[in-house]
């Protein structure tokens, strides 16, 4: 049974849930097609990573209006939390799909995003 107290939750929750959701079909898109369509002329891999691209909207469009306007986040919150999973997703597919090694620099970097993720929420009060 939902209560009225776990309902203020579900955006916060959601927001990032569908920025997950939204930076797989994101990652695939932008770098899928090096690995599943080489062989294909460059306007097919354009025209399937439009494709994929699409459903990468219909969860980001989501996402944001909902950490904007319902969770309370800023703008700069959003955008930060983006990028943090934008590298985690990355780095997934980058290992488990590609089949590529990620250096430490790519590390440093993760580190150095995390860090700008406590700064921008360090102050955080989600929406009543």
């Amino acid at each position: 049974m939902t209560t009225r107290a776990a309902l203020p939750l579900l955006p916060l929750i959601a927001t990032p849930l569908l920025l997950v959701g939204s930076n797989i079909f994101m990652t695939y898109a932008w770098y899928g097609h090096l690995r599943d369509l080489k062989a294909s002329p460059l306007w097919i891999a354009i025209g399937v990573s439009w494709l994929v691209a699409f459903f990468e909207y219909c969860l980001q469009v989501p996402a944001n209006r909902i950490g904007y306007e319902q969770a309370g986040y800023s703008l700069a919150q959003l955008k930060v939390m983006q990028e943090v999973i934008t590298m985690a997703v990355f780095a997934a597919f980058a290992i488990l799909y590609m089949r590529e090694k990620l250096s430490m620099n790519f590390v440093y970097a993760g580190i150095c995003l995390v860090a700008a993720a406590w700064f921008m929420f360090r102050d955080f009060k989600p929406a009543a």
